[in-house]
């Protein structure tokens, strides 16, 4: 009954749902969950506008799937139904295995679990429930199917999670330099040979998608306050988690309180383990953590309360690594000022780097497609002397550390 509804959607106007299946998925208990999954971690502190959910950006994937299956298909490259709802579905649910706050969680309360894998749990969850209906999505998903250029939609160079989320990250964080045009590539896009090809009349918007990448990284994904703060969470975690290895019983909600008593790794994540995630959000963590900053531990709640009110560390980005010395002065500091030990001093003094490569040409390239027939990678194609260079990686070293050390 009424199932072929209309979304609006602030960012393409009007999408429709394109069958039965999609719609029964949407409204699945699994996928609603990622109303309560920001899309960008901790950047809204950085960013106010950038409240966005994991559940705009995969509506906003599947609209645009919509019009690539319609764009190949108008230029004679054969989808079949079968193949069509396979790839609505498995771009609709290729973030549902995202924890809270994004990535924060990967780095702390289970081990090494990457939300790629979990998203194929749940996609073979829902498999069974809905009677093997989603078993070439999986497939493509996996990038198992015969048809290459199929996956590559799904997870590649220029796949509409990208052609999404720059657009919309943009959209939200008011950075303007990451507003792609993702119709006019969508557009342009063809196969040959089993491959994506772009068209050589959309050089330039592929030359503007990988040069918005690079800029949206650099001045959104890693800029350093939302990087202070993810880590800060992480942190708050690792702490709650040692805690309550140490027999402490924190204030929690029954699905993180279970992660923070288990140690839970791929081997182990069991269909009880991922009904238990599947309640889990970022409305537990910050729930938590308003709990948590009146907590008897000097490093559980000073973290907790750094977060809340975002009272974050200071960082510093350098271009080379951050010298040994310089952070045993802040940690021997630290240690003195709050009568702590050198463990819990790390929780507040710490470094790292952070690496971006907008373009990688090892890595199932972006190839263009000339009217002679001939194909070539876009760093050839172009006349642009700057993307060649954009396919290098680059480094940037940070050190965080409590802001009252500077006075």
């Amino acid at each position: 009954m009424n199932k072929l509804k209309i979304l609006n959607d602030p960012i393409y106007g009007f999408i429709t749902i394109p069958n039965s299946l999609i719609f029964d998925l949407i409204q699945h208990k699994y996928f609603q969950r990622l109303r309560r999954i920001t899309q960008m971690g901790m950047s809204h502190l950085v960013y106010p506008g950038a409240h966005h959910t994991r559940f705009h950006h995969a509506i906003g994937c599947m609209h645009l799937m919509q019009q690539a299956v319609n764009v190949l298909r108008f230029k004679g490259v054969s989808v079949s139904e079968d193949e069509e709802s396979a790839l609505y579905v498995a771009i609709l649910l290729h973030d549902i295995g995202h924890g809270p706050f994004s990535h924060a969680m990967e780095h702390s309360i289970v081990n090494n679990v990457s939300h790629e894998e979990i998203s194929l749990l749940f996609m073979e969850r829902l498999n069974e429930e809905f009677n093997g209906t989603l078993t070439l999505a999986i497939q493509i998903f996996k990038g198992d199917y015969k048809r290459n250029f199929l996956c590559q939609l799904i997870s590649g160079q220029l796949d509409m999670d990208r052609a999404d989320y720059l657009k919309r990250d943009s959209f939200y964080t008011g950075v303007a330099e990451g507003n792609i045009n993702s119709e006019r590539l969508i557009t342009m896009l063809n196969v040959v040979d089993d491959e994506l090809v772009v068209e050589e009349k959309g050089i330039y918007s592929v030359e503007k998608f990988i040069i918005a990448r690079r800029l949206m990284y650099w001045q959104v994904y890693l800029h350093k306050t939302s990087l202070v703060a993810e880590q800060l969470v992480i942190r708050v975690l690792k702490r709650a988690k040692k805690l309550y290895d140490d027999g402490h019983k924190l204030p929690a909600s029954n699905a993180l309180a279970y992660f923070l008593n288990n140690k839970i790794s791929i081997e182990n994540f069991t269909k009880e383990t991922l009904e238990v995630f599947a309640q889990l959000d970022d409305y537990d963590i910050v729930s938590a953590m308003k709990q948590w900053q009146h907590y008897d531990d000097f490093v559980l709640s000073k973290l907790s309360e750094m977060i809340i009110n975002r009272n974050l560390l200071k960082v510093k980005l350098k271009k080379k690594k951050i010298k040994e010395e310089t952070l045993e002065n802040y940690i021997a500091n630290l240690i003195g000022t709050y009568n702590i030990n050198r463990k819990e001093a790390e929780y507040f003094v710490f470094s790292g780097s952070i690496s971006n490569q907008a373009y990688q040409i090892k890595h199932k390239g972006i190839n263009v497609l000339f009217k002679s027939g001939k194909i070539e990678d876009i760093t050839k194609a172009t006349d642009h002397l700057n993307l060649k260079t954009l396919s290098k990686p680059v480094t940037k070293y940070y050190m965080c550390y409590p802001k009252e050390q500077l006075i």
